[in-house]
């Protein structure tokens, strides 16, 4: 009940923004029949010219269409009384989707490409062999990280892993800067070691 309170009232902070649409009463009426008005509302107003904006770029009615409906499910779930101007943050809105469509693209095509490469030179990326023995890689420096000290590892988590500055680190256990650098180094001649198989 209190979720469809909030979302009824988001709906009507974006009428409001937005000037509704004449001819559609939104006062006096249940809250799921007044809820349903205001999302009408907003569809009538900003549907025809998101449709026109992401045909305009993609040249696909389907995606589109898809891009359009995925506007108003996240419209849903905006805390409107936050929002200053409904047709800018709809169509800001609209510009990320398109963002994060075109970054999806370059990784599938970029994936694609890559296993074109492996293809030509007789590499399949997913041979079931290959993903054996990586995994077992993975295992076997697993199983080197755990025999390591606890300091010393969470050292080399920390700095080669989560990517924290030696300062941080030293900092962080109250030792040198020379001290963190001397643990990095007895840490990769282990993991060196093991993963060669002379430890």
């Amino acid at each position: 009940m209190a979720r469809r309170r909030a979302q009824r009232d988001r709906f009507r902070t974006l009428v409001r923004l937005t000037g509704g649409v004449q001819g559609v009463p939104v006062s006096g009426t249940s809250p799921r029949t007044e809820s349903e008005q205001a999302f009408e509302q907003l569809n009538r107003r900003f549907r025809p010219g998101l449709m026109a904006f992401f045909l305009r770029r993609l040249g696909n009615h389907a995606e589109a269409e898809d891009l359009t409906q995925e506007v108003f499910i996240r419209l849903a779930g905006v805390d409107a009384a936050r929002v200053q101007s409904a047709e800018a943050y709809i169509f800001q809105m609209a510009a990320n989707l398109l963002r994060d469509r075109s970054r999806r693209e370059k990784v599938r095509f970029d994936y694609r490409a890559e296993a074109m490469v492996a293809a030509d030179a007789g590499v399949d990326l997913l041979d079931p062999l290959r993903v054996a023995a990586d995994r077992e890689s993975l295992a076997g420096l697993a199983a080197a990280l755990g025999e390591l000290p606890g300091r010393a590892r969470t050292i080399f988590i920390l700095y080669r892993l989560e990517n924290v500055d030696k300062r941080d680190i030293a900092q962080a256990f109250e030792i040198s800067l020379s001290t963190v650098e001397r643990e990095l180094t007895r840490v990769m001649a282990h993991l060196t070691r093991r993963v060669r198989g002379s430890g």
